[in-house]
């Protein structure tokens, strides 16, 4: 067993135009003085990271990790959420996605991909560059909007898609084994990559590819209505990231999984700050540690009531109380009477 790391907090929900918020040197202060160790860098924001420069100059890449240590921190992992979105979008969503990527690629989705794969390599590198071994991101989807089968879905249909998305990911997922990093896919509604059947079936098609491992957030599982520590149970091999993010599902005679294009606000699944929801974190920690999880525990701060710095306030302390510092011997030590095979062998009546 290991202790898990943290607290670390993900920036991407906290970045804005106004100081502290503004710039990696001032954000990463802000946030140590709330407790956290670690951050999470969101690659898309220029305000915290150039990527590219991060993946080409080692110098740039250790400028930007001693910001963060001059603040008492360090870097948990990057993101590439949005970006990895654009590997794989269906055309229905084309003009949705096209504000993840450059104006220069927008209403080509061709360029959008290329740039998006392009972007996945750089934060190999980048990774890499600065002493980290895993990274975030989404699949993107070309499946999702057959997700619910009616019309039903043609015979292969499902199979040509995980075939397509294999292919689209297999390049980069190589460029990650070349940097050492595992590639962490966060499970979550709009991506092909959904809940754990989803994951087995991508997984194969990339012929088992040992870096297309696993970002764990229980709270896209509470809104799925999925067992989030069975899922630990099957899959902790995989996972190598953790997002500590609330959740809470409370269905009515109206509305349901699907939320009934109800905002946030109204929908019977939504998520909260942390501890003001249903995610049993007490459990979630438990068996995280017990099957040997190493990395840093993030929370990403996504709520529909409260405002985001009482969140990360609370969010600090509320991942210090839960992270379980294991035990180097065991509670039955005081009654250890040694070890001799012949003592053995007579107990078992040999």
């Amino acid at each position: 067993m290991k202790t898990i790391k943290g607290p670390g907090i993900f920036l991407a929900q906290f970045l804005d135009d106004k100081a502290p918020f503004n710039a990696l040197e001032s954000i990463c202060k802000w946030s140590a003085g709330l407790g956290f160790k670690g951050v999470q860098i969101p690659t898309w924001d220029s305000r915290v990271i150039n990527l590219q420069k991060a993946a080409e100059s080692k110098t740039y890449a250790d400028e930007i990790k001693g910001t963060v240590e001059s603040a008492g921190m360090q870097i948990t992992e990057l993101s590439t959420h949005l970006q990895g979105q654009l590997v794989a979008v269906h055309p229905a969503y084309n003009e949705l996605f096209d504000g993840f990527a450059p104006k220069a690629v927008h209403g080509n989705a061709k360029a959008r991909t290329e740039w998006a794969v392009q972007q996945l390599k750089y934060a190999a590198k980048a990774s890499a560059n600065l002493g980290l071994n895993a990274l975030a991101t989404f699949s993107g989807a070309l499946l999702w909007h057959t997700v619910y089968p009616w019309p039903q879905r043609p015979a292969g249909l499902v199979e040509t898609g995980f075939k397509e998305l294999a292919a689209r990911w297999l390049p980069i997922l190589n460029e990650m084994d070349a940097h050492g990093v595992d590639l962490c896919y966060e499970i979550h509604p709009g991506e092909d990559l959904h809940d754990g059947i989803s994951y087995e079936q991508f997984l194969a098609a990339t012929g088992n590819h040992a870096r297309a491992c696993l970002l764990y957030d229980p709270s896209h599982f509470v809104l799925q209505c999925l067992d989030y520590l069975a899922y630990i149970d099957i899959y902790h091999e995989k996972i190598k990231m953790f997002h500590v993010k609330d959740a809470e599902f409370n269905p009515t005679g109206r509305s349901g999984v699907y939320g009934g294009y109800q905002g946030w606000i109204d929908r019977p699944g939504r998520f909260r700050s942390l501890g003001d929801g249903q995610v049993d974190f007490k459990a979630v920690f438990s068996k995280l540690t017990q099957y040997g999880f190493a990395g840093w525990a993030v929370m990403e701060w996504e709520c529909c009531m409260k405002h985001p710095e009482d969140g990360a306030r609370e969010g600090a302390p509320f991942i210090k109380e839960h992270i379980i510092r294991v035990t180097e011997k065991a509670f039955d030590d005081f009654a250890n009477t040694g070890t001799d095979e012949n003592l053995n062998k007579r107990v078992l009546g040999l």
